[in-house]
C-alpha cells in the first residue's frame, strides 16, 4: 500500500501559512532544506495539491527546465515533477494542461482510498493546507514531514485545523539544520 506523505513548512506557532497568500520568504530555505526535499521525494513517485497550490506549481516548476538562472535543486525538483504523477483535488477543476495530472473531482475520499491502495511509489502532499486539513480530518495521512522554522508568525493558516480525534504520532527522525530549522518525520500510529 502507498503512503500518503504531507509535506509542509511551518513556523514555530504551527503556522503553514501568514496571512498573505503566496508569502514563503519566511521559510528558511536553503541547500540542508533542500536536501530534506530531496530526501521526501525519492520515496515518491506522486504530488498531490489542491487546485489554487497546483495552479502555483504549474506556473512556476515546468518554466525551470529552460531557466537559465534556475538552480540545480530546482532543475532536479522540476525534472522529478515532469516526471511524476501530478494529482489535484478540486472539486471546481475540470481539466488542465499540464501533462501527467490525474484531477479527483469527485468521490474524493474514495478516489484517495483507491489511489493508497494502487501500485506504486509513496504519494507527497506538497503544502496546500485546506487539502492538509481535509486529509488529516480523514486520517488519510500516514507520514508527517514538517520543517519548522524559527519564526512566529502571529496568524495565518494553521497545520492543523478542526481535527476531532486525537492524532498519535511515532517519531522516526528529527535533525536541527545550521540555519535553526527543526525538520521531523513522524508515522501516523492507528490502533
Amino acid at each position: 500500500m502507498r503512503k500518503l506523505v504531507l509535506f509542509n513548512h511551518a513556523s514555530l506557532d504551527g503556522y503553514v501559512q501568514s496571512e498573505v497568500p503566496w508569502d514563503l520568504g519566511w521559510v528558511a530555505y536553503d541547500s540542508d532544506l533542500e536536501g530534506f526535499a530531496r530526501e521526501i521525494v525519492k520515496t515518491a513517485d506522486a504530488a498531490m495539491h489542491g487546485r489554487v497550490t497546483f495552479e502555483g506549481m504549474k506556473a512556476y516548476w515546468p518554466t525551470m527546465l529552460d531557466n537559465p538562472d534556475a538552480t540545480e535543486f530546482e532543475i532536479q525538483h522540476a525534472t522529478w515533477l515532469k516526471n511524476a504523477t501530478k494529482i489535484v483535488v478540486s472539486t471546481t477543476m475540470e481539466s488542465t494542461d499540464w501533462d501527467g495530472t490525474l484531477i479527483i473531482n469527485r468521490d474524493v475520499l474514495e478516489s484517495i482510498r483507491k489511489l493508497k491502495a494502487s501500485p506504486g511509489k509513496d504519494i507527497v502532499v506538497f503544502g496546500s493546507p485546506t487539502l492538509a486539513h481535509f486529509l488529516i480530518q480523514h486520517d488519510l495521512i500516514d507520514e508527517f514531514r514538517i520543517s519548522i522554522t524559527p519564526v512566529v508568525l502571529g496568524g495565518g493558516i494553521p497545520l492543523f485545523k478542526d481535527v476531532k480525534d486525537r492524532i498519535r504520532m511515532k517519531l522516526l527522525a528529527s535533525r536541527t539544520l545550521p540555519s535553526g530549522v527543526i525538520t521531523l518525520h513522524y508515522e501516523r500510529v492507528r490502533d
